[in-house]
């Protein structure tokens, strides 16, 4: 298990590296990066030219993690293991300040399942 914040947005940004492409980023930086998918839908009767999936944010005491796909069908929140759901502050931001193994594969199974729900809802 890690404490290190750096060592844990590095592992995450490796995780949401594997959807670049399809999907886009608008920043990458040493603390800061998102995943966006860039393509004219209409979610809930409005135009939009992007859809936020998930970013990361490396902050003084934690790492955010912000998981859109759980904003957007709250039963998401069932693919969460109850430890990682006990980190989710709001609808969809994730304060992780520890990380191991375990984690790690929920993290990418989250976002391996979120990437599958934008897909067939064609966002992707």
């Amino acid at each position: 298990m890690t404490t290190d914040l750096e060592l844990i947005f590095s592992t995450i940004k490796g995780l949401m590296r594997v959807y670049s492409p399809p999907l886009m980023t608008k920043k990458d930086e040493e603390t800061y990066y998102d995943l966006w998918s860039v393509r004219d839908v209409v979610i809930e009767g409005r135009k939009r030219k992007e859809v936020y999936f998930a970013g990361l944010v490396r902050y003084a005491s934690y790492v955010g993690f912000y998981y859109m796909p759980v904003y957007a069908e709250p039963e998401m929140k069932a693919v969460f293991a109850p430890e990682l759901l006990a980190l989710l502050k709001g609808k969809s931001c994730f304060h992780i300040k520890k990380l191991d193994e375990q984690r790690v594969e929920q993290i990418r199974t989250a976002l391996e399942t979120g990437f599958k729900a934008y897909q067939e809802r064609d966002w992707v």
